[in-house]
């Protein structure tokens, strides 16, 4: 398996210096930072990507003060006590994206962070207390106990909201093809066990977050040129 230097060397190259490159990286929350997130930004970030799933993002983005305005603020109490009928209402709003199974991951995917008390103080504890080095089975519980949040869809919500993982972008999973990392299809157990063991390699190697990793992977392979 290829160093971490030499990923970074060539991302370094690629983006105009080492300076240039580390301007582009995001790192993610702290711990304490992440405990701090409610429930209700959690059902939020779900749902905005559920809704950017196949559609342009800023069309999503655009109509995100209505989103929050029809779905109480994505309030998970509230939003439990709605009847399917009520659901099937809020669907046809005209303020927001109309798409009635989109809609219905919204309290599914509530249901799912409400669960989490049950073993967790909350729904941010859980994924606080989660290993690094298993990220990706915070990906398969997502997938499993939520709803429209397998694929890529689950991992950029807890990127988005500053969770450290890596993405399998197409940029991430070529370079991991290439390097023979990865040799069967993306969704298996296999390759996400085979991109987890190598993520913690280079972590451990480079003292990086996963997040910061696999933006430098990504800026070192396909075009990614200035």
């Amino acid at each position: 398996m290829e160093k971490f230097s030499s990923i970074y060397a060539r991302a370094s190259e690629r983006k105009g210096g080492d300076d240039a490159l580390e301007s582009l990286l995001t790192k993610p929350l702290t711990r304490a930072e992440l405990l701090a997130i409610s429930d209700d930004r959690w059902l939020a970030a779900f749902t905005m990507k559920v809704f950017q799933c196949g559609i342009s993002w800023q069309v999503v983005r655009n109509k995100w003060d209505n989103f929050e305005d029809v779905f109480f603020q994505f309030r998970v109490e509230p939003l439990l006590m709605l009847s399917d009928e009520h659901w099937e209402q809020k669907a046809q709003d005209p303020r927001i994206i109309r798409h009635l199974t989109k809609v219905m991951s919204i309290p599914s995917n509530a249901r799912m962070i409400q669960s989490a008390r049950f073993e967790h103080a909350s729904f941010a504890e859980m994924v606080a207390n989660w290993p690094a080095d298993s990220v990706t089975e915070l990906w398969l519980h997502l997938k499993k106990h939520g709803a429209r949040l397998g694929g890529n869809t689950g991992p950029y919500a807890l990127r988005q909201l500053g969770v450290d993982t890596f993405i399998l972008s197409s940029d991430v999973e070529g370079y991991l093809r290439n390097t023979k990392v990865l040799d069967s299809g993306r969704g298996t157990k296999r390759a996400l066990k085979a991109a987890n063991v190598a993520f913690a390699e280079w972590q451990q190697e480079s003292g990086r977050s996963l997040s910061e990793i696999s933006q430098i992977i990504a800026y070192g392979f396909g075009e990614n040129r200035v």
